[in-house]
């Protein structure tokens, strides 16, 4: 297999275990929208937000999510993704304060997850298991 065989499934793993990440904290939205309400609250300093609020917010995520995971729209969907994972990754700073009171030490694993949506974004053009790699593929064929 060559180089760029190798680049292509290496970003469509990286791409899809980042979606299932983020599919799992979308879906609390639907399945624990007071649980959401808290992590906002807690992290984010934004009380007194209403369950409905975070359904809007799920379905737009689940769109977004959707979007990334397929390969549609790379600059926007990519940059989006690592806009949303880097707000969540910073927001809980204080936890890695302290690493080893209570739980604290699962956040780290937030960075790893950080610098794969920061590969994907960087490597997007690369990303040929792609809707958008297909487009493009289709569009210029080698010769």
């Amino acid at each position: 297999m060559n180089l760029q065989r190798r680049l292509a499934w290496a970003l469509l793993v990286l791409r899809f275990t980042v979606f299932l990440v983020m599919l799992m904290w979308t879906l609390d939205k639907f399945l624990r929208p007071g649980h959401a309400a808290g992590v906002v609250s807690h992290f984010y300093a934004m009380p007194h937000l209403g369950p409905t609020l975070f359904l809007l917010i799920g379905v737009l995520e689940l769109l977004l999510l959707l979007a990334f995971v397929l390969g549609v729209a790379r600059r926007f969907t990519y940059a989006a993704v690592l806009v949303l994972h880097g707000a969540s990754t910073l927001a809980a700073w204080s936890q890695y304060l302290h690493p080893y009171a209570s739980e604290n030490l699962m956040f780290f694993a937030a960075w790893p997850m950080l610098a794969a949506c920061l590969a994907l974004y960087l490597l997007r053009e690369a990303d040929a298991m792609s809707i958008d790699g297909w487009r493009r593929a289709v569009a210029s064929p080698r010769s």
